[in-house]
């Protein structure tokens, strides 16, 4: 059994669109430093579940706690100010700016000259804190490059950056294979392994079960709103889950 609380847990979460049943008494916890894969096909309720999580949507019903407090997210920003970052599968960058402006989007630093009104971005120390976390994930980019002019899995890493640089505890990915070719995906799986390595817990929301099983330690997979299974690393098959999935059956021991 584990001595300290999960970094993150919801507790029976429902949520109703209209007639339309979303989520029905899901639960799941995520730990420092882990990487928890949701996985299940289109229309379970994963990025449902997530934004919830990410402050976009209010459960009609459930808990969501951090280090075991009970907190209640009515907007994005309060869930960044408990360090949980979204990546959504566009990656919500503007294309028009440069790297180091994506990663400060919305929350740009700015310092005073002359008179207390009189505020001017602060370009040289988001140069700096850019290169820092860019470095932080082993990659080599431009801080100054266009967005425009970068490939999906460099547009990936800006999106990631921009969490980090706000001390993003759990980092949430969202389909994260869906925009990249297919020799980038490995590149993705080292990157989330890098953040395993700095201590950032990751949920990686899917339903590529053997993308996510390379990187997983553990898997909750929902089907139509609920949870029909959790399992720790190799303690199913990728074949074993899709056939959950499909089928409807249910497997709670994990």
């Amino acid at each position: 059994m584990y001595a300290n609380p999960p970094l993150v847990e919801l507790v029976d979460i429902w949520k109703n669109f209209g007639a339309v049943q979303a989520l029905r008494g899901v639960s799941l916890n995520v730990r420092p430093g882990e990487t928890h894969a949701l996985v299940g096909d289109n229309g379970a309720g994963k990025t449902v579940l997530m934004k919830i999580l990410a402050g976009v949507y209010q459960p009609d019903s459930g808990t969501i706690a951090v280090d075991g407090s009970v907190r209640h997210f009515s907007s994005p920003r309060e869930s960044r100010q408990h360090g949980i970052e979204m990546i959504y599968q566009d990656f919500a960058l503007a294309e028009n700016l440069d790297v180091r402006s994506n990663i400060f989007l919305g929350r740009e630093v700015r310092r005073k000259t002359i008179g207390k009104l009189l505020r001017i971005l602060d370009r040289p120390y988001m140069d700096k804190e850019a290169c820092r976390v860019l470095a932080s994930l082993d990659v080599e980019l431009d801080p100054r490059l266009k967005v425009s002019h970068l490939s999906g899995g460099q547009r990936q890493v800006v999106a990631i950056g921009r969490a980090l640089a706000f001390n993003a505890r759990l980092v949430i990915m969202d389909e994260p294979t869906a925009n990249l070719a297919v020799g980038k995906v490995k590149k993705l799986f080292e990157l989330t392994r890098r953040l395993h390595d700095l201590g950032i817990a990751v949920i990686v929301v899917s339903h590529r079960i053997d993308e996510t099983l390379c990187v997983a330690d553990r898997l909750t997979v929902l089907r139509q709103g609920q949870v029909i299974g959790r399992f720790r690393s190799g303690q199913l098959s990728e074949a074993r889950i899709s056939h959950l999935i499909s089928s409807g059956l249910s497997d709670l021991g994990g």
